[in-house]
């Protein structure tokens, strides 16, 4: 027995928009390097821009939602996770949604560091639902050098 699938123009255009959309991504992920600051994961659900100044750079990610409390932010070697988690509000009232857009659950993003980063004196706020990170960069002085003896 054959199953037949109704088509509707929204369904087609969805699919035609979503393909362009990944062939778009693909293209321009590939003209625009991050620079040391990678992606470890296609999880897109914490949105980041990163900026490279002088001295430092300024990672800004969009939180809108979360607190602080449900926000953690770890080093390992040089690799920066943020994670969250926004829960639905409690109310004891039934929802009856006719449409909700809004993610709840646990996101996080992770970036690799370039090497040049003082990983000891990050600074981190959360302000209006952005998460602003400004990351000192280590002077030339405070690489250590070592003199390697031939014997």
């Amino acid at each position: 027995m054959k199953f037949l699938i109704k088509k509707t123009p929204n369904n087609f255009i969805k699919s035609v928009n979503d393909e362009i959309s990944s062939i778009l991504n693909r293209h321009f992920d590939n003209l625009y390097p991050d620079y040391g600051f990678d992606e470890m994961s296609e999880n897109l659900s914490i949105p980041v821009e990163v900026r490279d100044k002088k001295d430092e750079y300024d990672v800004r990610a969009e939180l809108p939602g979360v607190k602080k409390e449900d926000l953690d932010i770890e080093i390992n070697d040089n690799y920066l996770t943020i994670s969250a988690t926004k829960s639905e509000e409690k109310n004891e009232e039934e929802k009856t949604y006719k449409k909700s857009e809004f993610s709840y659950g646990e996101f996080s993003r992770t970036l690799y560091l370039p090497q040049d980063v003082d990983t000891d004196k990050i600074d981190a706020k959360l302000e209006h639902g952005v998460l602003k990170l400004v990351i000192p960069k280590l002077n030339k002085e405070d690489k250590s050098i070592k003199k390697i003896t031939v014997k």
